[in-house]
């Protein structure tokens, strides 16, 4: 049975949980997306919904040539509304990517790489100030459409770091980030956007498996660090 360092910090608990779900699950290859723009919609439309109301939204999107930032400009309100709707939320959603579009278009003159060029802190919080974006979402855009090296934070981690007692009960979000982050702090920079990609991609997938509401721990590759926790307290 793996072994936890005696007297290691939560962070490199963390991380060591990760080499396993690294070893269990492999590459995820995450996000699931052709292009930056369709990665920042994606994280618009993901909010409060399952990725497969997402993807359906996304192939409206495709098929009615709404997937570019001149196609987002030529849809109408309406048109938009309808195209999103399996994604649900279908008003606040459409409002906020033709905010995102707009503010693209005024402040960076309709370039991508223009906003990715921006620094980091600056970045972010010009993102949390539009409509529709919080700290989850301004980060996914961040690392996965901006390639910016930031790390995620969401419920399954919540969840991973709260039921391995890595943290307290209630962990706010930048507690949660400031944790992970510190996993990988002795990592070149360079590597930290890989690992930051993969970690957030592998809590998502232990998330779904096993970390869910009622946690299903059998066949986790987390469930020895739980089971080694409660041998400790016996």
């Amino acid at each position: 049975m793996p072994q936890e360092p005696e007297g290691s910090s939560s962070a490199a608990h963390l991380r060591m949980l990760y080499q396993h779900l690294v070893k269990a699950y492999g590459p995820q290859g995450w996000w699931p997306a052709k292009t930056p723009l369709e990665v920042i919609l994606g994280a618009y439309l993901t909010q409060n919904t399952s990725w497969r109301g997402v993807e359906r939204s996304i192939e409206n999107l495709r098929r009615a040539g709404a997937l570019t930032l001149a196609g987002l400009r030529k849809t109408s309100p309406e048109e938009l509304r309808l195209l999103i709707r399996p994604s649900g939320y279908m008003l606040r959603k459409a409002a906020a990517i033709r905010s995102f579009v707009e503010f693209l278009d005024q402040e960076y003159a309709g370039s991508l790489k223009r906003l990715a060029a921006v620094p980091t802190p600056d970045l972010r919080q010009q993102l949390l100030q539009l409509p529709g974006i919080g700290p989850e979402t301004a980060d996914a855009i961040l690392l996965y459409a901006l390639g910016h090296p930031v790390m995620v934070v969401d419920e399954y981690l919540r969840r991973v770091a709260t039921r391995h007692h890595l943290t307290g009960e209630r962990p706010r979000y930048g507690e949660l980030q400031q944790l992970a982050e510190e996993a990988f702090d002795k990592d070149d920079s360079a590597e930290h956007l890989q690992h930051f990609n993969e970690f957030h991609a592998l809590m998502v997938a232990v998330g779904k498996l096993h970390c869910a509401p009622t946690p299903k721990c059998e066949g986790c590759p987390l469930a020895f660090d739980l089971a080694r926790k409660n041998s400790l307290k016996s």
